[in-house]
């Protein structure tokens, strides 16, 4: 049975810049909610959202946790997602089955780099947002600076509905514009607040930013722009629609602002959510494909419609195996049903369904539309596949994951951890899409690969501590690409007589560089019927994508090469797909060596925040190391550095930077493209995979 009407029920996530305090706004909304009866704290590692050991004892969050709380008649599922880049493939997967979101901004630190590609990833899945500016009892907040930012810096149409009441210190309340209220705070809690009329001496202030809003408003909302232009009196409820209307289109964006860690503005902030944000009835239908007909569908949410769901999470649990989180987007599911896997083609049987509460599980027997919960059972499923039932099967569209730019080698220290390393790395790699495992044939090593140095060091640690697997790492690597600058026509030819059938397959491919930098591999074919029958051309895509997984100059996978099949011949009895396979390798190989290839490396987007008097020696050391300066600018105090630095020249950047200044510098780097290593540095990494095929060794 429901708990809620649907109309009523809220799926939204916290996201944000690294500190900028998601988990600690989320544990006070978990507090108010009656969720939890006491404060947890991410300094002390007590905050109920960060329950892996390694979040506690680093005091950040790693994987994205859910749980569900009420307000007012509400129900609101909540994803406290990471902040650090290298785990932003939470923040990915967590975007794609939310409704809407709450933006944290650091009062202090304003629009950051990693809120900037936060921001993106929502405006990828058109997920409807409000913004809530923290840390407002910090020395240095700046509530309209960062306003200013969120409407400059990310291109949006917001505005505050919330002004701060004292600065620094003495914040201890926030003005409603809406109401033209003042909340003050009256204890430490936060719980006891008293509402009054605003003062004299800032009703001027309000009455400015409240007609800044009805401006803002006015631009998206027609109702409230023929009221304003006749100068007719606005009305609370009025406005509160005309909010909730823009901020579910995504055309405008409130900002409130609160002391998360002070425990002011939360109940405010949950009252937005349940005010402004969607419901699954307020968004567009999901579209899915029919894996029959191949024709697009849409999916209505409804209890009445057939069930159809979104496996978005894969964790492993030490008591009940493996955990499939799930996003229902219509039908209803209880425990000891089918349900068929149509991205996989399998049917599968639900054993156990749970309501998480971080890593706590309630057993439910029933799951209904809009519920994000966790089931346990299923096999084969894994991130991104989609359950729905036989009869009415639908294939929503995936998520896309990004690929690791830093790798190591990983062996066990004894021959009896063997087994066991196998298999901790792969629930590792069915539990994180964006960390990948490989073996290395020529070296005989088994490569990790990831998102940047502390994601690969997590995975070691939990190697370490929850599989009980002693193992030996070597040293960080930078994963190279390769890829070719000019176009060339190829031809591969694999012929093989044995006695009896003999094998033939010949290809000519035409090879060249994408138009646009990371659009990958791709294939294609423009040959006559006659020339190569139809059935050899998947085989003959198979050989030319397993070809370009390895490279001629260092062996790196090789990216953004546009391949097309012109022509070819075939025997109408020796040729197999087999022999098409190695025509084509053969002639990609070929045809690699012949378009001059040349070496890539992952270019990483840094931001330095440092004070004034340690900026020349950063900006010195960033100058040697392949930087490529971007911008400088100042936030509050200190200097802010943005740059283009090559990732191979910033490993152990920290340790660098606190030496540099004292231990007063802090960053944030992302991957952000691919550029062409120079010549003398990709002959000496040519030259040790060279050395390292003749001895046998690690590569350096």
């Amino acid at each position: 049975m429901r708990r809620v009407a649907l109309e009523k029920l809220r799926n939204i996530g916290l996201i944000a810049h690294i500190d900028a305090g998601k988990t600690t706004t989320t544990e006070r909304m978990l507090f108010y909610t009656g969720k939890t009866y006491k404060i947890g704290e991410v300094d002390e590692g007590t905050a109920t959202m960060d329950w892996m050991i390694q979040e506690q004892e680093r005091g950040i969050t790693i994987t994205a946790a859910c749980t569900s709380c009420m307000w007012n008649g509400f129900q609101i599922n909540i994803i406290d997602t990471p902040g650090h880049v290298d785990f932003t493939v939470e923040v990915e997967r967590s975007l794609k089955v939310l409704d809407g979101v709450v933006v944290i901004f650091c009062g202090v630190g304003g629009v950051e780099s990693q809120s900037e590609t936060v921001w993106r990833q929502a405006d990828r899945y058109n997920v409807p947002r409000i913004a809530f500016v923290n840390k407002m009892d910090r020395v240095g907040s700046d509530f309209l600076g960062v306003l200013q930012q969120i409407h400059d810096k990310l291109g949006t149409n917001a505005y505050a509905i919330q002004l701060p009441y004292g600065r620094d210190e003495n914040f201890n309340g926030v003005i409603d514009l809406i109401t033209q209220k003042l909340i003050i705070y009256q204890d430490e809690l936060g719980r006891e607040f008293i509402i009054k009329d605003v003062p004299l001496e800032i009703s001027a202030d309000l009455k400015k930013h409240r007609e800044k809003l009805l401006e803002r408003l006015a631009e998206v909302d027609e109702r409230i722009m023929d009221r304003f232009i006749q100068g007719q009196e606005i009305g609370s409820q009025d406005i509160k629609d005309a909010i909730r209307k823009a901020t579910i289109k995504n055309k405008f964006v409130p900002v409130l602002c609160g002391a998360a860690l002070r425990n002011k503005g939360i109940q405010m902030l949950l009252d937005a959510i349940c005010d402004y944000l969607p419901s699954p009835l307020d968004l567009p239908p999901i579209k899915g494909t029919n894996p029959k007909t191949q024709e697009f569908e849409e999916i209505i949410a409804s209890d009445e419609a057939p069930f159809c769901a979104l496996c978005f999470k894969v964790a492993t649990d030490p008591y009940v195996g493996k955990l499939n989180y799930i996003r229902v987007y219509a039908g209803t599911l209880r425990t000891g049903e089918m349900v068929y896997n149509a991205t996989r083609r399998e049917k599968e049987k639900i054993t156990k369904l749970v309501r998480m509460h971080a890593n706590r599980q309630e057993l439910i027997e029933e799951v209904l539309t809009g519920d994000i919960v966790a089931c346990v059972g299923l096999k084969e499923t894994k991130t991104g596949d989609t359950l729905c039932t036989e009869d009415n099967p639908i294939l929503v569209e995936s998520m896309r994951f990004p690929e690791p730019v830093i790798q190591q080698a990983v062996e066990p220290k004894t021959k009896k951890d063997q087994e066991r390393l196998s298999f901790a790395l792969h629930k590792l790699e069915e539990e994180d899409p964006s960390f990948r495992v490989k073996y290395n044939p020529e070296t005989g090593d088994t490569i990790i690969a990831g998102m940047g140095q502390l994601h690969l060091e997590i995975a070691i640690d939990r190697i370490l501590r929850e599989f009980n697997v002693e193992a030996r790492v070597g040293l960080p690597q930078v994963a190279y690409r390769e890829t070719i600058t000019k176009k060339v026509i190829s031809t591969g030819k694999f012929i093989q007589q044995t006695g009896g059938k003999g094998q033939y397959g010949h290809v000519v491919l035409e090879m060249e560089p994408q138009d646009m930098p990371g659009r990958g591999n791709t294939f294609t074919e423009k040959i006559k019927s006659t020339a190569i029958p139809k059935e050899f051309i998947p085989a003959i895509k198979e050989g030319v994508m397993n070809s370009a997984k390895s490279g001629c100059l260092a062996g790196y996978p090789v990216t953004d090469v546009k391949v097309t099949l012109i022509d070819g011949s075939y025997h109408e009895v020796d040729s197999s797909e087999m022999a098409f396979q190695m025509a084509a390798a053969i002639a990609f190989h070929d045809g690699l060596k012949k378009a001059k290839p040349i070496l890539l490396e992952p270019i990483m987007d840094m931001e330095i925040v440092v004070p004034e008097e340690f900026m020349g020696a950063i900006i010195g050391d960033l100058n040697s190391r392949r930087a490529k300066i971007i911008s400088l600018s100042t936030r509050a105090n200190l200097r802010v550095i943005r740059a283009y630095v090559p990732l191979a020249e910033v490993f152990n950047y920290a340790t660098i930077s606190r030496s540099l200044t004292q231990g007063r510098a802090s960053y944030t780097m992302e991957p952000s493209f691919y550029a062409e290593v120079p010549s003398h540095i990709a002959e000496r990494i040519i030259l040790g995979f060279t050395t390292m095929n003749l001895k046998g060794g690690y590569r350096t």
